[in-house]
């Protein structure tokens, strides 16, 4: 019986210290987080530039964007509908549209992150926030959107 309660004992105790040596790493800081910040804000600065080229270059050919709709319902596109769409909202936007990141979460690793992106857009004296959801992924020539899951909050 003593055996068993000191078997248990150790199991707990292994168990315990695997998870505080994994809770140090789930928080550590993005091995590249410098390089997809600047990203993510060149992401949000070409936008508001109206620089559409720039813009889609943020994308992998392959990047699907999903739109979450106040109602739940996804609505998803491919690369080339989603830029269209982005070129014809600023064209028929009767204010100039800026959208600034507010807050930044990112974790992965070196070759792919995920963030978690606050925004601001301003359309005049409309204001919107929101949320961006990216999954990225590390070419040669630095960090590209894979997926993309964006909704205006309520």
């Amino acid at each position: 019986m003593m055996k068993n309660r000191w078997w248990v004992l150790m199991m707990v105790l292994v168990v315990g210290l695997a998870a505080c040596t994994e809770s140090k790493t789930v928080g550590a800081a993005h091995a590249d987080e410098a390089a997809v910040r600047t990203f993510l804000e060149r992401y949000f600065s070409t936008w508001s530039a109206q620089d559409m080229a720039g813009y889609e270059g943020c994308f992998t050919s392959e990047a699907r964007i999903t739109y979450v709709a106040p109602d739940g319902k996804l609505s998803g596109q491919g690369l080339t509908d989603f830029i269209h769409g982005q070129r014809m909202a600023h064209a028929q936007s009767a204010v100039k549209m800026v959208e600034v990141p507010l807050e930044m979460k990112i974790s992965g690793d070196t070759l792919v992150a995920q963030a978690g992106v606050k925004w601001r857009l301003t359309k005049g004296a409309t204001v919107e926030t929101g949320l961006d959801y990216f999954t990225l992924r590390k070419a040669a020539d630095g960090w590209r959107i894979v997926s993309l899951v964006f909704y205006q909050d309520p």
